[in-house]
């Protein structure tokens, strides 16, 4: 069996969290100055909010005005800008500071979402839309309504592969977090797809920031710039500021820690689920040159492919942007074949462009030139289910239902699973914690595996197939983090039966994340130590973290992951030959 046969192209792994997006709502009211790209009528009634009570704050740009969330105990703020609008001319430019308001503003929606595709009518049958507004660079806040002091900042950078916003952020209700661990909870949008990663030197102007093409990146260190400015009105301190990321959020936060522009913006981090994959800008002009040709085709300015190719090396600069910026954001999404079907689409991002970025990422992590903080780093047991499931071989598996009744079948599942999720683990967490623990100045490093669910069949905290199907994968510790039901995978498998295990590991968790944020140690009274890694054999390296259908199970671990361990046990599997066409055509194979 071919790589290309079991995995094309890695579509699998896109369609795989794009799918269970759909299993949310889907958008809420966008802002008022947001206009939506191809985005069809609304097919859920709006839901009539009571009348909020006002709670004001004075920022830099004005007054705004939020509410308050009984449910919580925390005061709400949603969709404040952080920078101007970055539409027409200052599309893939460096974010603006945000104008002054001469009004208050009344936050209490939600922003439009970021340009991207999504499932409109939660049908995986019917094609995913493009939806969203070139204008949606703002931010929420949640703080604890009877607030005494300066309260550390937690900062959520969402997943979603980059081009899409996973879970959504109108789900994510931040207020839970908030008043458990007594802290201000922040959450961001940022420009995504190709106008948060887009390097082409047509587009250089000559000033480094901008010219890296790492829009996204830029647009996540203006609101930590906002932070810095004005999070103190909200009963914050903008001296005591944790980032943190799941997924691609992962992935954002190491690029914080990496970049020289973020030095000084945060002081703690974590990356739930992150890895780091640099681009280089080649492959970003690369990428937009490929768009371009698609783009000639299209508008019948060239017969084909290989025509388009020879008129995009003789364009000058100038008309190369002109035409660029010519075009809508729905117009670059069109182009990504995968998107109606998958919604994430695949492209180029992180570019080591030296500036921003460094041109080496994983040497900066070497040498120890990086923004030495606090970490927490970790991974999912079986980080891999979550997109394995659509791999060919076992889809048709899972639809004549014989994944769930052959044994040998269930554990070939298993097997690619573990080797997959392995392999994620030693690039998301060991080989940077290994990495980074010994340099000069390191702050501790805490890792995490997250266990809930994992075993298979023989693990009843969740409700079969769910547990072979799903399990401890990807994504399914947000909801844990933030004490919610249902903004991400508790709306599959979270029940009343499993209630009081997972509530108490969720309580544990949230008190971890949040006396790091206060400290940089999670460990406090009532809690099992946890303890930092250390890189000498045979001491603590991770913790445990996990539930029965009572009560929560943690504890420290000693071991640990490298490449070759991996790759050893695979070598040395008895079914290492059914494994292997998959396990080569998976992304996360280690650097």
């Amino acid at each position: 069996m071919s790589p290309k046969a079991v995995f094309s192209d890695h579509t699998g792994v896109w369609r795989a969290l794009s799918l269970l997006v759909s299993l949310a709502a889907l958008i809420l009211a966008g802002c008022a100055t947001g206009k939506t790209v191809a985005a069809p009528p609304a097919t859920a009634p709006a839901v009539k909010a009571e009348a909020p009570a006002a709670a004001e704050r004075a920022t830099t740009e004005g007054v705004v005005i939020g509410f308050a969330d009984p449910a919580t105990g925390t005061n709400v703020w949603k969709a404040i800008p952080y920078a101007r609008p970055p539409v027409g001319a200052l599309r893939w430019k460096a974010p603006q500071a945000p104008e002054k308001r001469p009004q208050p503003l009344k936050a209490d929606k939600f922003c439009s979402l970021c340009p991207q595709y999504i499932d409109h009518d939660r049908n995986p049958a019917t094609a995913q839309v493009v939806t969203g507004s070139e204008d949606c660079l703002y931010l929420n806040i949640w703080s604890p309504k009877n607030a005494a002091g300066k309260l550390p900042v937690f900062f959520w950078i969402h997943g979603g592969g980059n081009s899409i916003q996973w879970p959504l952020l109108s789900l994510q209700n931040g207020g839970y977090l908030a008043a458990r661990g007594n802290l201000v909870v922040v959450t961001v949008n940022y420009r995504l797809g190709p106008m948060g990663f887009f390097s082409h030197p047509a587009l250089a102007a000559g000033d480094p920031a901008e010219d890296s093409g790492n829009f996204a990146l830029l647009d996540l260190m203006a609101a930590l710039r906002w932070v810095k400015a004005n999070i103190a009105y909200f009963g914050g301190d903008p001296d005591n500021v944790t980032i943190a990321g799941e997924s691609a959020g992962g992935q954002n936060v190491y690029c914080l820690v990496s970049s020289p522009a973020a030095a000084g913006l945060f002081h703690k981090a974590i990356s739930q689920s992150g890895v780091i994959r640099p681009s280089t800008p080649a492959e970003g002009a690369a990428h937009v040159n490929a768009l371009l040709a698609k783009l000639l085709v299209k508008d019948g300015k060239a017969a084909d492919a290989k025509a388009a190719a020879a008129l995009v090396s003789a364009m000058p600069a100038a008309e190369v942007e002109s035409y660029l910026r010519s075009k809508s954001s729905a117009d670059f999404l069109a182009l990504y074949p995968e998107g109606p079907a998958a919604g994430m689409i695949r492209f180029p991002t992180a570019f080591s462009d030296g500036k921003i970025l460094p041109a080496d990422f994983y040497g900066a992590l070497e040498s120890g030139n990086y923004n030495k903080v606090p970490l927490i780093l970790g991974t999912n047991k079986e980080e891999a289910k979550l997109f394995i499931r659509l791999y060919p071989v076992f889809a048709g598996w899972r639809q004549d239902g014989s994944l769930l009744k052959d044994p040998a079948k269930m554990e070939l599942y298993n097997l690619v699973a573990k080797y997959q999720s392995d392999s994620w683990k030693v690039m998301a967490v060991d080989d940077p914690a290994r990495t980074m623990r010994d340099n000069e100045g390191q702050p501790f490093i805490f890792t995490y595996q997250f266990l809930w669910g994992a075993g298979g069949a023989a693990n009843p905290v969740m409700a079969f197939p769910l547990n072979v199907i799903l399990g401890a994968c990807h994504a399914m510790e947000i909801d844990f983090v933030f004490g919610t039901e249902k903004a991400s995978l508790g709306a599959l498998v979270f029940s009343d039966k499993n209630k009081p295990g997972r509530t108490a590991l969720s309580q544990a968790m949230m008190d971890y994340w949040a006396q790091f944020a206060k400290t940089g140690n999670p460990n406090k009274p009532g809690l099992p130590k946890w303890s930092p890694w250390s890189n000498i054999a045979g001491f603590p390296k991770t913790l445990l973290l996990d539930a029965d259908l009572e009560k929560a199970r943690i504890a420290m671990s000693r071991g640990e992951l490298i490449k070759q361990m991996v790759l050893d046990a695979l070598q040395a599997e008895p079914r290492e030959k059914e494994i292997r066409p998959l396990w080569e055509a998976w992304p996360y194979r280690g650097r």
